[in-house]
């Protein structure tokens, strides 16, 4: 159709030949605020306010399974160690052992670096959807291996994935979790880990007895352990939110309401009525805070955040990360050399020996966690690392002098590990959430990588030399480090602790993007 003055009329069937009344027009959502604008929110409180229930359960659930994951790997790699010394395996030396436990620890570190970056400037849950796919197809590779260098290059891979793991998973239960539960919930999700342990150390038992299967095929099943766990991971997760803290640092207000909305949606309806409100439940209105957002945090103002404003706290969390990692890298990726060169234990079975270790370390976090809500983080963190370095010290000297059977061996242990797994949950717990919002995932990358590049690498690199030697005495030396530096880490853990018990994650460090 052509108007009079010649111009074309648009079709009748047209949007534009029937426009909308004016009620009905809806001017498009922004995606994000531009960085730089100053947006005011409750979301925080309205996060904290939640009581606990399923949604958070099934958060624990999918993200919490890492630490499973991890401990399934050091516990397969750990109790495999006898048969891949062996010719039906790939011929390994102690020190490759050794070796390839530290590669494995490198690739964690620089994963986490890496994958940390990404988890602050794209979201918690991309990454922890990409490090889980990364871990998955790396491990399973792991059973493909043909020699020593590809066994290595394959568990560096691997260490990698669950490096990276450890920031986006550790960022999101952080934001995600009730701040009145937040200490119990970190340290029962990393005291899974030993779960991890257990299942790894019974799949050995299993794999490697050649009534039920070849070892020479049995290890490499193993690996396949894992893998299978992550495919069902990846399924799991699909229905995590992104964190809303984050969304709304990063100027995605709506996107991030929706979420909250979407999560008080699955309580009662007190709590969702409250939430639609803006007020809590007993009748108060919900803090709200103004802060500007950002598309990135500058790695110099990382920097700065963590040498310079909070560099007391930068001390705190250095000490309780290399020391925890030394003491349980150096013990634990070793434990199977020493009772095969040692106490001549048949390497297929060396599990029954893991499975009670395992469990000390889980019930300790169990029956502890609590503590560190309501006793307080400086004192039980303090007493657990403390307590954790005076018993080793105590076990090293009872084995120096060959006063201890293999058995009496894990007794020790499985005493000794009760403390020290609470004392090193305590440490990711500490690190995840004393830091600003908008560099916590990178923080804790920095602090899983140099803790475990120092204590990690480290620790297994010199324990393989220590066991090389044949000697009792040069074994204990390595213990007695691990306990010199436990019990140092209470110290400073004594003198410059947080008090973070109960308090939000906005009040134990102001986000940098807050405004007054």
């Amino acid at each position: 159709m052509i108007s009079a003055a010649g111009n074309r009329l648009p079709h009748p069937d047209s949007a534009a030949a029937a426009p909308l009344p004016p009620q009905h027009k809806r001017a498009p959502e922004p995606v994000a605020a531009p960085p730089g604008s100053i947006v005011e929110t409750d979301i925080p409180a309205r996060l904290d306010a939640l009581p606990f229930g399923r949604f958070h359960v099934l958060v624990i659930v999918a993200l919490g399974i890492t630490w499973i994951l991890d401990g399934l790997e050091v516990t397969l790699a750990g109790s495999l160690s006898g048969e891949l010394k062996q010719s039906s395996g790939l011929g390994l030396s102690n020190a490759e052992v050794g070796l390839a436990s530290s590669c494995y620890l490198a690739g964690a570190a620089l994963g986490a670096f890496f994958f940390g970056w990404l988890t602050d400037r794209l979201g918690r849950k991309k990454l922890f959807t990409v490090t889980l796919i990364v871990y998955l197809l790396a491990t399973a590779a792991t059973g493909l291996s043909w020699n020593f260098w590809s066994f290595v290059l394959f568990r560096f891979f691997t260490g990698a994935g669950i490096g990276g793991e450890y920031t986006a998973i550790n960022s999101t239960i952080q934001e995600l979790i009730p701040a009145r539960l937040r200490g119990w919930t970190d340290l029962m999700i990393n005291g899974s880990f030993w779960l991890g342990a257990a299942l790894g150390a019974g799949g050995s038992i299993v794999l490697l007895d050649p009534a039920f299967i070849n070892p020479a095929i049995g290890w490499r099943l193993a690996f396949l352990i894992g893998a299978t766990i992550g495919v069902v991971i990846v399924m799991m997760r699909l229905w995590i939110p992104e964190s809303p803290r984050w969304l709304v640092t990063h100027g995605r207000t709506q996107e991030a309401k929706r979420v909250v909305s979407g999560i008080e949606a699955q309580f009662s309806g007190s709590a969702r009525a409250a939430g639609r409100a803006g007020t809590s439940q007993d009748g108060g209105e919900y803090k709200r805070v103004r802060l500007r957002t950002r598309d990135h945090t500058p790695l110099r103002e990382v920097a700065r955040a963590l040498f310079v404003t909070f560099r007391q706290r930068t001390l705190v969390g250095l000490s309780l990360m290399v020391a925890q990692a030394f003491f349980y890298n150096a013990i634990f990726f070793t434990y199977a050399l020493i009772l095969v060169d040692f106490y001549r234990a048949p390497v297929d079975q060396v599990g029954w020996y893991i499975l009670p270790f395992a469990a000390g370390n889980v019930l300790g976090p169990l029956l502890l966690g609590r503590l560190f809500d309501t006793v307080g983080r400086r004192i039980m963190i303090g007493s657990t690392y403390a307590l954790s370095g005076a018993l080793l010290a105590v076990t090293a000297f009872l084995f120096s002098k060959n006063l201890l059977s293999a058995q009496q061996l894990t007794a020790a242990w499985m005493i000794v590990f009760f403390f020290a797994s609470a004392a090193a949950s305590s440490a990711y717990l500490t690190v995840s959430e004393i830091f600003p919002l908008e560099l916590r995932a990178l923080a804790i990358a920095f602090f899983y990588a140099i803790g475990t590049g120092v204590g990690g690498i480290a620790g297994p690199l010199l324990f393989g030399f220590l066991i090389n030697t044949g000697s009792r005495s040069s074994v204990a030396i390595g213990y007695w480090i691990g306990a010199i530096l436990m019990v140092a880490a209470a110290a400073v853990q004594a003198v410059w602790g947080v008090a973070a018990e109960r308090k939000p994650l906005e009040a134990v460090s102001r986000p940098l993007a807050f405004v007054d």
